[in-house]
């Protein structure tokens, strides 16, 4: 990251407010986070130097994909912030000065003339199937950033983008989670060209809406249940954005899918609320460990969508949320070059399954969805209140947990 970038963001956060746990102060930490983060991403990418300078992990399986695992899961959270316009706040003068650059990144990253061009479709789509995953995270990032992103672009890297997210209809996604990937990328390229392929959008959320729910706001992952991240990484956020693409071209079972992951988003959402402890963090359970706080995107979705998909409220919600980004912003995370660590919380490989290295780490961005409200909104004006575990190891009044049956 420049210096004089480094600069705006702190400017932004020391001039927002007076310390304390107020919500102007917590959106200043959450935008000089997440552009922390995104930094060299970004601005490598921008400048044609991602291939060329993103660390690699001995033994890491996805190599020749990690670039576009990089973006793609950058794309996913840093791009709905650029839905807020540049207006002449200390925030809105970092969208101006970012946007152009995550706009020339895009144009890098689907030009087959650019040195980082990057790979959406593997030649062999038997053994290298990892494009796709990543495709749907670059088409959930720009699903989420119409405005500000999509209707942004020229119509040049418009077209290229199709063109690569259609490349990637070569991979056959297996059957689990893999199924709504291809379905994400059907249900952008449905809004934006008005055409999609209706098996590839569908099938996934057919199976998620009647095969593979297990109760308690859970889905299994396929055929077998896995108390992992992957309800909050993909199934949960994927589900209601094909859904609610489908309710809105008024395709069979979209409205009803879309009004039933409403109800099972918000048990989740309160499953995951109630998890962070009074210390601001989270059981590390299951695999890809390592996407660190990228594992309460379910909580972010539903806190960005509104009250009626999450029973806690803005201010307890943005105060958990915050301890744990506070926790796991530590300089251990980062490496001396400014990227993410491989890691929970420091360089720790040992957590770490053979298909994660330096550029699938960045799906901890996912945690940022609340920056796409804006500062006026309760979720950044209510004060802060003790969350359910805080409070209740606190010895405060809180709710009664009530078990979702459907």
């Amino acid at each position: 990251m420049k210096p004089s970038t480094i600069c705006l963001a702190t400017a932004l956060a020391l001039s927002i407010g007076a310390r304390g746990n107020t919500g102007s102060e917590d959106r200043a930490f959450w935008v000089d986070s997440m552009l922390r983060i995104v930094a060299p991403v970004v601005t490598n990418l921008e400048a044609g130097t991602l291939r060329a300078n993103l660390p690699r992990r001995e033994g890491n399986l996805t190599i020749p994909f990690s670039e576009l695992e990089a973006f793609g899961r950058v794309m996913t959270g840093f791009a709905p912030w650029f839905e807020l316009p540049d207006d002449d706040t200390p925030e809105g003068k970092l969208r101006a000065a970012w946007r152009p650059r995550l706009l020339k990144a895009i144009r890098n990253a689907v030009d087959p003339a650019s040195p980082d061009f990057l790979v959406f479709a593997a030649k062999d789509p038997v053994r290298g199937r990892q494009p796709l995953v990543d495709a749907a995270f670059f088409a959930q990032g720009l699903l989420r950033a119409r405005k500000g992103v999509w209707e942004k672009l020229d119509e040049t890297t418009r077209r290229l983008t199709v063109d690569a997210l259609v490349s990637s209809r070569v991979t056959k996604p297996g059957n689990n989670n893999w199924l709504l990937f291809a379905g994400e990328i059907e249900a952008f390229l449905l809004e934006v060209t008005g055409q999609c392929d209706m098996d590839r959008l569908r099938q996934g959320v057919d199976k998620f809406a009647h095969d593979w729910y297990v109760g308690e706001g859970y889905y299994s992952d396929g055929a077998h249940m896995a108390f992992d991240g992957y309800n909050s990484f993909v199934i949960h956020p994927m589900f209601y954005e094909i859904a609610s693409v489908m309710a809105k071209h008024q395709i069979k079972d979209g409205a009803s899918y879309l009004a039933l992951e409403k109800k099972r988003l918000r048990r989740f959402a309160d499953i995951q609320e109630r998890m962070i402890s009074p210390e601001g963090t989270f059981p590390m359970l299951g695999r890809s460990i390592c996407y660190r706080f990228g594992t309460l995107q379910g909580l972010a979705l539903a806190a960005t969508l509104g009250p009626e998909f999450h029973p806690a409220s803005d201010g307890a919600i943005r105060a958990a949320m915050t301890a744990v980004l506070r926790r796991q912003t530590v300089p251990r995370n980062f490496r001396p070059d400014g990227w993410l660590t491989v890691g929970f919380n420091g360089e720790q490989h040992g957590l770490a399954e053979r298909y994660i290295g330096y550029g699938s780490v960045y799906l901890c961005t996912a945690f940022f969805l609340p920056l796409t409200l804006p500062p006026d909104a309760p979720f950044w004006t209510a004060p802060a209140e003790p969350w359910t575990c805080k409070a209740g190891w606190d010895g405060a009044p809180v709710p009664i947990d009530h078990r979702f049956v459907k």
